[in-house]
């Protein structure tokens, strides 16, 4: 099987590599912001609508496409009023992200985590992005998930993996298992823009995050993550399959500091 893959020169490619992150999130704190009544029925329109297409008895297989292009014009009407944020100023922002602007290490604003609803059938929830502030590259098992910028400036990087697998076996100890991904997205939403996509093998299911300014997304995941039933969330590191044959294993691991700098706070605002 690999000995295949290796005739690949798609430049596109990459090997990923799973990385253990470990205090990613503070403790869940309380929120208390009200919401204007202005803008609850927009959010209960959402909500109601996850609810009739994600159902428990139809999580084994992705919903039908009509559905899903209900919840996408939906989506797409939605701003920062819509859930109760102000857009961020620039200004105002103090995250540097892995770096100050004097390229020396520091802390960054911590990404907000705003939790509208979760039920066994999907999750409603908002990120909340001070500048430069990244969520690392992560898979999505056996889900469909819906992105909506809602203001701001955001780089997106997405990967699916290429079928049939191909896994590569370290032979050093402690070093994990590589498996190669097929580059599915890399560009910059700006709000307003269009909902994006992701299904359980296609769209760019593996992930990541950078701030580029201020922002926010609201997402929508079906089903939600659930360890105990195979659904876990594994954070992996990319690296290009053109350079993979010349490292050594040893060094690819991911540099430290990445767990520490990704620490969202996690807000309970639930409003269904």
């Amino acid at each position: 099987m690999f000995s295949e893959i290796q005739k690949v020169t798609d430049k596109a490619m990459v090997f990923l590599q799973k990385k253990a992150l470990s205090a990613l999130y503070i403790p869940k704190q309380k929120l208390h912001m009200a919401m204007n009544n202005t803008t609850a029925p927009k959010v209960q329109l959402l909500y109601d609508l996850c609810k009739t297409t994600f159902t428990p008895s139809g999580l084994s297989s992705s919903p039908s496409p009509q559905p899903i292009h209900k919840l996408c014009s939906l989506l797409d009407t939605f701003g920062p009023a819509d859930v109760g944020l102000k857009e961020e100023s620039p200004d105002d922002d103090r995250g540097h992200g892995f770096f100050g602007l004097n390229r020396v290490t520091r802390w960054a604003q911590p990404i907000t985590y705003l939790d509208i609803h979760e039920c066994d059938s999907f999750t409603m929830c908002v990120f909340c992005f001070p500048t430069s502030s990244v969520i690392p590259l992560h898979d999505h098992p056996g889900m469909t998930v819906l992105s909506k910028v809602l203001y701001g400036s955001m780089h997106v990087k997405a990967y699916d993996w290429v079928e049939p697998s191909c896994i590569k076996e370290s032979q050093e100890p402690g070093c994990p298992q590589v498996r190669l991904a097929r580059l599915a997205a890399d560009k910059v939403l700006t709000a307003p823009c269009g909902t994006s996509i992701l299904y359980p093998k296609t769209g760019g299911n593996l992930h990541c995050f950078t701030a580029v300014t201020p922002c926010a997304v609201l997402d929508v995941l079906a089903p939600p993550y659930r360890e105990d039933l195979g659904r876990k969330c594994t954070y992996y590191v990319d690296y290009p399959y053109s350079a993979f044959g010349k490292l050594i294993f040893p060094f690819l691991i991911y540099h430290s500091c990445c767990a520490s700098i990704f620490r969202p706070v996690l807000c309970n605002r639930k409003t269904i």
